[in-house]
């Protein structure tokens, strides 16, 4: 059976997907948005995020223009370091190595804020990242690693403003419609989707385009294996259970080019008994990234990484990689009271792995630490702290000498008891590999020539992360190319 043509079907739900609904639809497309998930599970992992985005702005200005209602005294207690394009652009060629697409980065950059304010024309409204990304010094807000607003209602708010602006104008959305193989014409231009329904049957949608942006395989236990590498059946999922690389398989198997990092993935470290996947009531609170105003060991009391490299924003992603080569797949993040106030909102749900003790050994016996290693560890660790001054909102250069790994910031003794430990494990958020498009979002084949009619965005999308990644890039690249996905498409519809 053949239903009506749309002139745009967008594959997915997220983030990404709403964003190329939006500018398809701004184009004047007729949008058909198809969700594999039930409509309880909306949102893909949009929902799972705290909302923030990482935008280059040349004047705090910019910042307030965003928000549009900050009174002059939130403005004044507000330090927020400016950020520039070529600033945005070094930190993610540095974290990722050298190795990000030069074009794909360089949209990203350049088109983060025009993207903000057109998100916020399309409804989605931002505040301050007071709570996550600010440390209070010396009376003000100082902001840090370069992440300043997040949509209010964090994950789930943007995904509820994304959904009643897509109502608003129009955009017809298919909750359970599973999308199982891309539809082509005889030159190979894809002229629709079939989807699966509820009841088992099948359906062929027909469109002038369509944008895939339905999020990678990291919720597919099978092909995080098989690319991933050992382990990775084992992580936990942080986000959907959807995303399971279906938008990917079926661009693969009409002869798109893979693209990207296939063995790398975002993941963070993820509270030790979590669920295999996300939980929307408790949402990204199992994460737990405090790590840089403490120590981080395994079970056998080892540190395993310099937890103070550089701000989270920019070691978070890579560190959460490094817990499931640990024995067990554990770790352990360590603090003494001296820190505890700093500590983000995490820390303090009712779903945590949590010990407390007046001793070292204590701590180690209910977190079953080895005992003799934790302590060794510890009490080297404290020696080697260098003077100076603790400050956590910059990277204060307060750290040790005479240990490996260092602490190259933000080292302080662990000397004022209780103790506090958290037990943590891997949590996968998206993988990096996915498909190969242009910088007008349009899908590549093997040769290197684009696919007539298929789009792509969102995590899906091979070459813009490997390795590394800076906080609230995800997003913003979702974002950036979703909108840019849907307006090519919904030009091309009309051509």
């Amino acid at each position: 059976m053949t239903a009506s043509a749309s002139d745009v079907i967008v594959v997915g739900g997220g983030n990404a997907a709403m964003c190329a609904a939006l500018s398809a639809r701004e184009q004047g497309a007729r949008v058909l948005v198809l969700e594999k998930a039930p409509e309880a599970w909306r949102g893909g992992n949009g929902f799972f995020t705290a909302g923030g985005f990482r935008f280059a702005f040349k004047s705090f200005d910019e910042v307030c223009e965003l928000v549009g209602d900050l009174s002059d005294e939130e403005k004044a207690s507000m330090d927020v370091p400016l950020y520039s394009e070529d600033n945005y652009y070094d930190d993610l060629m540095r974290v990722t190595e050298d190795l990000a697409d030069a074009d794909l980065a360089l949209t990203l950059v350049r088109e983060s804020q025009p993207t903000m304010r057109w998100m916020k024309a399309q409804g989605i409204r931002w505040i301050p990242m007071f709570g996550r990304q600010a440390f209070k010094v010396g009376g003000k807000f100082t902001f840090f690693g370069n992440l300043v607003l997040e949509a209010v209602g964090g994950g789930p708010g943007l995904i509820d403003m994304h959904y009643e602006s897509a109502k608003k104008k129009g955009i017809d959305v298919r909750f359970e419609a599973k999308a199982h193989r891309l539809l082509t014409d005889a030159r190979g231009a894809v002229t629709g989707v079939e989807i699966r329904t509820p009841d088992g049957g099948s359906e062929s949608l027909a469109a002038k385009a369509v944008v895939l942006a339905s999020g990678g395989f990291e919720a597919n236990v099978e092909m995080r294996t098989r690319y991933l590498g050992p382990n990775w059946d084992l992580a936990r999922v942080r986000g959907t259970p959807y995303n399971t690389g279906d938008g990917i398989r079926m661009a693969l198997d009409i002869g798109a080019q893979a693209w990207g990092h296939w063995s790398g993935c975002h993941a963070v470290q993820w509270d030790y008994n979590a669920p295999w996947h996300g939980d929307r009531k408790v949402g990204d609170n199992f994460q737990k990234h405090s790590y840089p105003v403490g120590i981080i060991v395994n079970v056998e009391g080892q540190r395993f990484v310099d937890e103070g490299a550089d701000m989270r924003n920019y070691t978070y992603v890579k560190y959460g990689r490094e817990v499931i080569k640990q024995p067990r797949r554990a770790a352990f993040q360590i603090f003494d009271q001296k820190v505890v106030d700093l500590l983000r909102e995490e820390y303090r749900i009712r779903e945590v792995t949590k010990a407390e003790d007046a001793t070292l050994e204590g701590l180690a016996r209910k977190l079953e630490i080895d005992v003799e290693g934790f302590v060794r560890t510890v009490r080297e660790f404290n020696t080697a702290v260098q003077p100076g001054t603790f400050n956590p909102a910059i990277k204060d250069g307060k750290g040790t000498r005479g240990i490996k790994p260092p602490k190259s910031n933000w080292a302080q003794p662990l000397d004022t008891p209780p103790y506090v430990g958290y037990a943590v494990t891997t949590g996968i958020t998206f993988t990096f590999g996915g498909l190969h498009i242009t910088t007008e979002g349009r899908v590549l084949n093997g040769e290197a020539r684009p696919i007539g009619g298929l789009y792509a965005a969102g995590e899906l999308v091979g070459g813009l992360f490997y390795n590394n990644y800076p906080g609230g890039a995800g997003l913003m690249a979702g974002a950036v190319f979703g909108r840019i996905a849907g307006r090519s498409a919904a030009r091309a519809s009309k051509s």
